[in-house]
């Protein structure tokens, strides 16, 4: 039997001379002693390596590097007191314990060669999502060209907050933050990031998380989104779950989410972070447009998202509507209840002066009076919780509703 194929990375430790003692053949050899992470993470991507040996304190080793290490077919084995079960390394062997090295890296190959015969590797994200929750998961998604999901999904968040209840706001758009924009949060670090680092380094937890949040007048809990479309590559993989669930064991949430989920685009890893916010919601508010481009907008993207989630608790929110379109609130809504399997839907109407004023002074639309649009926005949120008969009554406004 060929001996097990090592990658030493031992960041100049006095242990490395006796670790290359105990890793001889026949039962392994070291392969390649790596000067640090970069030399390790390339040295693993030539697919020769079924184990790394690294020791505990190697500058830059997190949950993405040990993701990528096993994506690569190499498991790790850590040296020194440091547990790092959190960022995905299973194995670990104590200065003092040495000798034991070789079973370590023995039992570290096996899981690799486990993962290599079935073709798939483990996820190492450093952090279960919780199992239990207190809250809902609202996502609130839509066809792009601008229908207005933020200002839903602020108002949503606002007029849930107003009651009473714990909110966290959500901006997880990949293509750039807007939310702080809406707010009027002039704070330019991001929550989003700040709490990806959490999940990367494996100490997420909910005090620190609560840390990246910002209170905002009212009582959201917001975490901002990205400063620039660029950065969205240091949101990976698992992030959004994890943070949502996480908020939920505490809280109601709210998440503005970008617009496509199409995988076959120039940057199509981008888009995970809107398919997770969507795979983890409790309901999915689907906005579009009541214009003619709009609503053959939103029926595309009530297909695709019926073929990524079938079966997911859906409703439809139909904005912008106005008298110059030709068209009443009933006729639109009777056309999207041909096409969208949804347990309801809202039309909004287009009140171009309230947008306007609840931006400038940096509130959601529906915190306030703000006439017939407030009165069906807030309507809409007490629509989307499930603890809606806590919430006030609400004055109706004549319009159409659809029943599943």
């Amino acid at each position: 039997m060929a001996p097990i194929s090592v990658l030493l990375a031992a960041d100049g430790a006095a242990w490395e001379a006796e670790a290359l003692g105990a890793l001889r053949p026949p039962k392994a050899a070291v392969i390649k002693r790596c000067v640090d992470l970069p030399d390790l993470l390339a040295s693993a991507s030539t697919g020769q390596a079924q184990v790394a040996v690294v020791d505990a304190a190697l500058v830059g080793l997190d949950a993405d590097a040990v993701s990528r290490m096993h994506k690569h077919g190499v498991r790790l084995v850590s040296v020194g007191s440091a547990d790092l079960g959190r960022i995905g390394v299973s194995y670990r062997v104590s200065h003092e314990h040495l000798n034991t090295l070789p079973m370590a890296v023995s039992l570290a190959a096996r899981t690799a060669s486990s993962a290599n015969s079935e073709d798939e590797f483990e996820d190492s994200s450093p952090v279960s999502p919780p199992r239990t929750k207190s809250g809902r998961i609202i996502a609130v998604w839509g066809p792009r060209g601008a229908p207005g999901r933020t200002t839903v999904a602020c108002a949503l968040a606002s007029i849930r907050a107003q009651l009473g209840q714990r909110v966290v706001l959500v901006d997880g758009d990949p293509f750039g933050s807007t939310i702080s924009q809406h707010l009027g949060v002039l704070d330019e670090a991001s929550g989003l990031l700040a709490a990806a680092r959490l999940v990367n380094s494996g100490t997420l937890e909910a005090t620190a998380f609560a840390h990246t949040r910002r209170s905002l007048e009212g009582g959201v809990e917001l975490l901002s989104g990205l400063p620039r479309a660029d950065r969205w590559i240091e949101v990976r993989p698992g992030t959004i779950a994890q943070l949502l669930a996480l908020a939920a064991q505490h809280a109601d949430v709210v998440v503005d989410t970008g617009s496509s989920l199409d995988s076959e685009e120039e940057s199509p890893s981008r888009h995970h972070m809107t398919k997770e916010a969507l795979e983890a919601a409790d309901e999915i508010v689907v906005v579009g447009a009541a214009d003619a481009v709009g609503l053959a907008r939103l029926a595309r993207a009530l297909a695709d998202l019926d073929a990524m989630l079938p079966g997911a608790a859906v409703s439809v929110v139909v904005n912008k509507a106005r008298e110059s379109l030709g068209w009443s609130e009933g006729e639109v809504a009777e056309l999207v209840a041909g096409f969208a399997n949804a347990s309801r839907i809202d039309v909004l109407p287009w009140d171009q002066v309230v947008c306007d004023r609840a931006m400038l002074i940096g509130r959601a639309v529906g915190a306030e009076d703000d006439g017939d649009l407030g009165i069906r926005v807030r309507e809409l949120a007490s629509q989307v919780f499930a603890d809606a008969a806590q919430q006030p009554p609400v004055k109706r406004a004549s319009r159409w509703r659809r029943g599943r």
